[in-house]
């Protein structure tokens, strides 16, 4: 080829570099851009885009000598020029003239790669179980230059740009570098640091802009606003307090949960009404959670979500806790505090779908990334949400990292995954004709089920205090247990069936509990094959459910009582505990994310009366191993009697590790008072009533035993001996034989 002819190439080839880049098309800008040697002459060549700029000068990093003038190559803002008597690259710098203003920055084109080959392997097979240390928005310094560093994965993408502030929110100005087969973005932008808003610019297949937050951000704006914000220093629990072995782990320890939703715990009146920082909530929640006597606290989810309706379970941040409570750093205090106090922190994962807001990962590149494309695999019909696609080995690694970081980077203590029974079925909620079966025609979610295990592998090997815990409705066999003989390997599942049944048996009219006795007693068929967590969550109090407190029959005093009596058998029963915020003192409302708990309530005798209840039923679940150390185990349970419906009365009693030690619970769910009503009892003896619901402590009406009473020679239900009790109405009473 004629050398005319090469060049003639070249230049036309360079043209059509030039006119990529001036339209913010081109996948590669690290092979035109900043310094490059020419081929032929050998000479060095600086290129930068700036269309904002008026002149730019190419200065000697080392000795901030001027070694060029760049010329405008054309009017939209490409300057270049050679670099006169240098054949070898050297660090440089830019003197950037705007109007007149003249700056000194770094070219973003100088610097090398982020990313290694480990990182692209490691995140092309679902194992790169740090990625959020690569991915996202880093502040770092590369060759000795201050910046942030950006990646971020977007394989179907013809061009990505990171644009916020610092750039006009320019896509043309710094798009990134591509890794083509793994489908990695990135880019170090000196000069940008934390507090900096930004988003990804993605021009996807078909030339559509999109701009969207970023999947690994540690931080976001406050809604509704949407840019994803650089944060000054990663989350990290090095030095956090231990709490030991993590209060749970080994199902013998008591594990009694407050529920909360952070925003709507308790709200500033005097200053708009607004909700309690995260620092705020430490000095209150904190004290008050573990005055009361819980083990845990739950967070219904932190990641940031735009929809405040959403609870939070509709997340487009997953890596950044929500800045309506305030900072990341501040969470992080937070969570310290709560170990420096002796609590636990569970937090609420929303793994199973997430929102299709414009900026999140809804076709994130202009294909369907996360999601599946087929919607009958990809919608959920129920929440208007996309579905993961599990199957996707990068989506895979995305999740699995996510609850990783939580808990390994701020310290949380457990997760609660969300909608579980969602993701097992791939007709749930779904008619006929609306899903797609598996490869072998079934309903069940393969790659879900592949997923929860590798989840809950990973958690109990990489963090072996923490544990995991399976929102999940449906008869799904070994919910809780181990991978290895077939499970999915949650640690606890809650026990849905049991608070459906005893929640329709409570809000019934004492005049027909004895026609539905059987949804007290069912649930104890059941009650071992999993390791069950007794809730009483929110669900249960919003959508026109009303309170706990409504959903109970009679008059005021009744309504009350009945409340009493269902606490202490929900603690008496088999099965970690769970109440959310404002059952404690029998809020009257039904639940309201956009507002206050009723603390006035506090000064009414009948309220306060529930909560000194709840106060003494944690502690006495947690001072007693009879009532928790043997939870999931049928040895720690045994009926006295739960046949005697017309009289609507159970008594049973619950047992520790130490077969010998023992409580006697007889409950009462009927307003009548039942003298010298008998039981059986494992031992003769004295026996000391150490909680009567009824007593005028708790707002009752103080009938009972005096405190305790001596056993009969009289058989009953099997025992040799018996004792002749005073049962109050609606009331539930717990006694100990004296000597343990």
């Amino acid at each position: 080829m004629e050398r005319s002819d090469q060049a003639m190439l070249k230049a036309k080839a360079q043209t059509h570099r030039i006119s990529a880049i001036l339209a913010g098309d081109d996948h590669d800008p690290f092979s035109f851009l900043g310094m490059h040697k020419d081929v032929d002459t050998g000479e060095l060549l600086v290129r930068v885009f700036r269309p904002d700029a008026t002149r730019i000068d190419v200065l000697d990093g080392e000795t901030g000598e001027d070694v060029a003038q760049l010329v405008r190559a054309h009017d939209a803002g490409l300057y270049a020029g050679p670099i006169a008597g240098r054949r070898d690259r050297f660090r440089y710098r830019l003197r950037v003239t705007t109007g007149a203003v003249a700056t000194v920055a770094d070219d973003p084109y100088a610097f090398g790669p982020i990313l290694g080959e480990l990182d692209l392997y490691l995140h092309a097979e679902g194992n790169y179980l740090r990625s959020y240390e690569k991915l996202g928005a880093h502040p770092a310094i590369m060759d000795g230059v201050s910046g942030t560093r950006f990646a971020v994965w977007a394989p179907n993408a013809r061009r990505v740009s990171v644009v916020g502030d610092f750039n006009a929110w320019d896509g043309r100005r710094h798009p990134m570098r591509l890794h083509p087969g793994a489908g990695l973005w990135e880019i170090f932008l000196p000069g940008v640091s934390a507090g900096a808003r930004y988003k990804y610019e993605i021009k996807a297949r078909n030339g559509a802009i999109l701009l969207k937050a970023d999947p690994y951000a540690f931080e976001a704006e406050l809604p509704p606003q949407t840019a994803s914000v650089v944060c000054a220093t990663a989350p990290s629990a090095e030095h956090r307090p231990q709490l030991g072995r993590g209060p749970g782990t080994d199902h013998h320890s008591p594990v009694s949960i407050y529920e909360v939703h952070l925003g709507s715990w308790q709200r500033v009146p005097e200053d708009g009404y607004r909700p309690l920082r995260y620092d705020e909530l430490a000095d209150r929640l904190v004290p008050y959670a573990k005055d009361l006597g819980f083990t845990h606290v739950e967070l219904m989810p932190i990641s940031e979500h735009p929809f405040a309706g959403s609870w939070g379970y509709q997340p487009t941040a997953l890596f950044a806790p929500t800045s309506r409570y305030g900072t990341p750093q501040e969470l992080q205090a937070f969570v310290a505090r709560c170990h420096a106090e002796g609590l636990g922190v569970i937090l609420d994962w929303a793994a199973g779908h997430f929102p299709s807001d414009v900026h999140g990962l809804a076709n994130f590149d202009g294909s369907h990334l996360y999601e599946h494309e087929d919607p009958r695999e990809g919608y959920h019909p129920d929440w208007n949400t996309l579905i993961y696609n599990f199957g996707r080995n990068e989506v895979r690694g995305f999740l699995l990292s996510n609850a990783l970081f939580w808990l390994q980077n701020y310290g949380i203590d457990g997760i609660r995954v969300d909608a579980v029974a969602s993701m097992l079925y791939r007709n749930y909620s779904r008619k006929e004709g609306e899903w797609v079966p598996n490869v072998y025609g079934g309903v069940e979610n393969l790659e879900a089920v592949d997923f929860l295990r590798r989840l809950n592998e990973l958690v109990y090997s990489n963090c072996p205090a923490a544990v995991t815990i399976a929102e999940e409705s449906t008869a799904w066999p070994m919910v809780s247990r181990p991978t290895y003989l077939g499970g999915l390997g949650f640690g606890y599942k809650w026990n849905m069936g049991w608070m459906h049944d005893t929640l329709s048996y409570i809000s019934k009219e004492p005049i027909h509990r004895k026609f539905h006795h059987d949804r007290l007693t069912f649930g104890l068929l059941y009650a071992f094959s999993e390791n069950f967590i007794l809730p009483l969550s929110h669900d249960e109090v919003v959508h026109g459910k009303g309170s706990l407190l409504s959903k109970m029959p009679g008059d005021r005093w009744q309504k009350f009582a009945n409340l009493r009596a269902y606490y202490a058998f929900m603690y008496t029963q088999p099965g970690k505990k769970l109440l959310f915020m404002g059952g404690e003192f029998a809020q009257e409302r039904e639940w309201n994310h956009d507002e206050s708990l009723d603390w006035h309530l506090f000064n009414d005798p009948m309220h306060a009366g529930v909560r000194q209840l709840v106060h003494d039923l944690n502690w006495l679940y947690r001072g007693k191993p009879a009532l928790h150390e043997r939870d999931c185990e049928p040895d720690g349970f045994s009926w006295i009697d739960c046949n005697d419906a017309d009289a609507s009365v159970i008594a049973y009693t619950r047992r520790g590790g130490d077969p010998h030690q023992f409580v006697v619970v007889v409950c009462n769910f009927t307003p009548v008072v039942r003298r010298g009503y008998k039981i059986g009892v494992p031992r003769a003896g004295r026996y000391r009533e150490i909680l009567n619901t009824d007593s005028n402590h708790y707002g009752g009406t103080d009938v009972g035993n005096a405190g305790g009473m001596w056993t009969q020679d009289q058989p009953s239900h099997g025992m040799t001996a018996s004792l002749l009790l005073d049962l109050p109405p609606l009331g539930v009473l717990v006694l100990e034989p004296e000597g343990m």
